[in-house]
């Protein structure tokens, strides 16, 4: 009798060690803990009581000290504390790309493709005649050896400039974003975790442009009450505060950043899941948490423009569904010319890595 062992669905025959099956988890614990490393450990000893993660004889204990030892944690010998290293960063990164976005194979020249003929990057399917002043890298040898055959015959092989065939290339374009992360307390509220999906998606696109798109740039602003930059190595610390949302001060900062981008194409990608609820009037802070005060909405609207006349895109990422909410979502978008998307927690990230790809493909510069 046949049988099948199907082994992909085993999780003892993943192929993975012990020490890989742990760390990730202890990446995820990591998202959801803001970095903080004793309560992801504390939560990771919880789950290995409730569900014995590993058969083997191999504790919660080794795994630490493997983390230890591989470079993932670092302690301070003083204090004692332990805080997760560079490697740990760039790790979530990558485990936040793979999840969203699908493993992407590192690119080089890492810029979007325009499909205009002409000196570039991409090689294309066109060949033609070689010119002055043609590279040798854009030699087609393959296609110009046949020619010389042709031409000259196997016994009297030569390779004459009017047999040289040249690959055509693509022009790409690179574009500068800025991500906008909304860092109101209402990311936590109503018992769903916002912030860290949000989190995930910064980390993702942040990965995919350093290793695909590494000519583009990032800039990632946490708004709350104010706006700040926020380094990559430092998304996975990020945290919600007891702010309201001041998406005046984020779209300030974010133009501000733009205009030292000497990239042609700009863009501003924003996830929110509030309205407007908050200015910053001289030293004073300006609240309604009521919302939609017509005093907020009007500067954020004229920023909506404002950036519609430097031809800034502005993407708005909805995870709310408040119809209040989606009516100044849509009056925003009207007057920037930009696009909404209204996803859930679980599409986000295909939302923003959708629009992204779509956005490069359509840049002409």
């Amino acid at each position: 009798m046949r049988s099948f062992l199907f082994s992909k669905y085993d999780p003892r025959a993943s192929g993975k060690s012990p020490f890989e099956q742990l760390l990730n988890l202890f990446l995820q614990l990591l998202t959801y803990t803001s970095g903080d490393v004793a309560e992801a450990l504390r939560w990771l000893t919880e789950l290995d009581k409730e569900y014995k993660l590993n058969k083997d004889d191999y504790g919660i204990g080794n795994f630490i000290q493997d983390l230890k030892d591989k470079g993932y944690l670092d302690e301070d010998p003083g204090s004692g504390q332990i805080h997760i290293t560079p490697k740990t960063e760039q790790s979530i990164r990558k485990r936040s790309l793979e999840e969203i976005f699908g493993k992407l194979k590192k690119s080089k020249t890492g810029n979007h493709p325009t499909y205009i003929p002409g000196q570039g990057d991409e090689p294309n399917a066109d060949t033609r005649p070689y010119r002055f002043g043609d590279t040798v890298e854009q030699i087609d040898f393959t296609n110009s050896i046949r020619n010389a055959q042709i031409n000259h015959g196997l016994q009297s092989f030569q390779l004459a400039q009017d047999d040289l065939e040249i690959r055509e290339t693509d022009f790409k374009s690179q574009t500068s974003t800025v991500l906008m992360i909304d860092v109101s307390h209402s990311m936590i509220l109503y018992g769903e975790d916002r912030i860290t999906p949000a989190k995930k998606v910064a980390m993702a696109l942040s990965e995919l442009i350093l290793t695909k798109y590494p000519k583009d740039t990032l800039d990632v602003i946490a708004f709350g009450n104010d706006a700040w930059p926020i380094e990559i190595k430092d998304l996975p610390y990020l945290q919600v505060g007891p702010f309201h949302t001041n998406t005046v001060a984020g779209l300030e900062l974010a133009m501000t950043l733009l205009r030292r981008r000497k990239n042609p194409n700009k863009q501003i990608f924003m996830i929110t899941d509030g309205k407007p609820t908050c200015l910053k009037i001289g030293g004073k802070y300006y609240k309604n948490a009521f919302g939609l005060d017509r005093k907020i909405l009007t500067r954020t609207l004229n920023l909506a423009a404002q950036c519609r006349k430097l031809k800034i895109p502005v993407t708005t990422f909805m995870v709310a569904t408040d119809p209040w909410l989606q009516h100044f979502v849509q009056e925003f978008t009207e007057t920037n010319q930009g696009k909404a998307f209204f996803s859930s927690l679980d599409n986000l990230g295909q939302f923003v890595f959708y629009d992204f790809e779509r956005n490069k493909r359509k840049y002409l510069h």
